[in-house]
C-alpha cells in the first residue's frame, strides 16, 4: 500500500489512479495486463488525452504497437475496435529486457564470464610505440 501510494516505477500511485479513473474512461488492455483510459473531455487542443496504467514496472517499452498508434493518436480507433492488421513477417512484440535477469547476453560479455574468441584474420592490435 505505501509502494503504490509513493512510488510511481512499480505501477501507477493511487493519485494517479484515481485521477485518470475520476476523469477517463476504460477503453482496454493489453496482453501485458497494461490498461488504458481515454479522457472524457477534449483538452484545448480539441483532442482526448490517452492514459496507460502500467502493469507492473513503468517502462514504455511494454507498450504494444497497436496501442501505441493508439496512445500517441496515429489512429483513431482503440485495438479493442479496430485491432492492427498483421503482416506474416511480423513478430510478436517483447518489451526491452535490458537490465533484467532475462536481458540478452551475447557470447564474450561480462555477465557470461567475459570469455571470447581469440580475433582471427588481419586485426593487429594498436600499440602506441608503433
Amino acid at each position: 500500500m505505501l509502494k503504490q501510494l509513493f512510488t510511481w516505477w512499480s505501477g501507477h500511485t493511487l493519485g494517479a489512479a484515481f485521477d485518470i479513473g475520476r476523469r477517463s474512461t476504460f477503453v482496454g488492455t493489453d496482453e501485458y495486463g497494461n490498461k488504458y483510459y481515454e479522457e472524457r473531455k477534449p483538452s484545448l487542443e480539441g483532442r482526448r488525452r490517452r492514459y496507460v496504467m502500467y502493469k507492473g514496472l513503468a517502462e514504455p517499452s511494454k507498450v504494444p504497437a497497436d496501442w501505441h498508434g493508439w496512445l500517441h493518436h496515429t489512429v483513431d480507433e482503440p485495438p479493442t475496435k479496430s485491432p492492427l492488421t498483421r503482416r506474416e513477417w511480423e513478430t510478436d512484440h517483447k518489451p526491452n529486457m535490458t537490465g533484467t535477469p532475462w536481458a540478452t547476453k551475447p557470447k564474450g560479455s561480462l555477465s557470461t564470464g567475459g570469455h571470447r574468441q581469440k580475433a582471427t584474420g588481419d586485426y593487429e592490435a594498436w600499440s602506441p610505440d608503433a
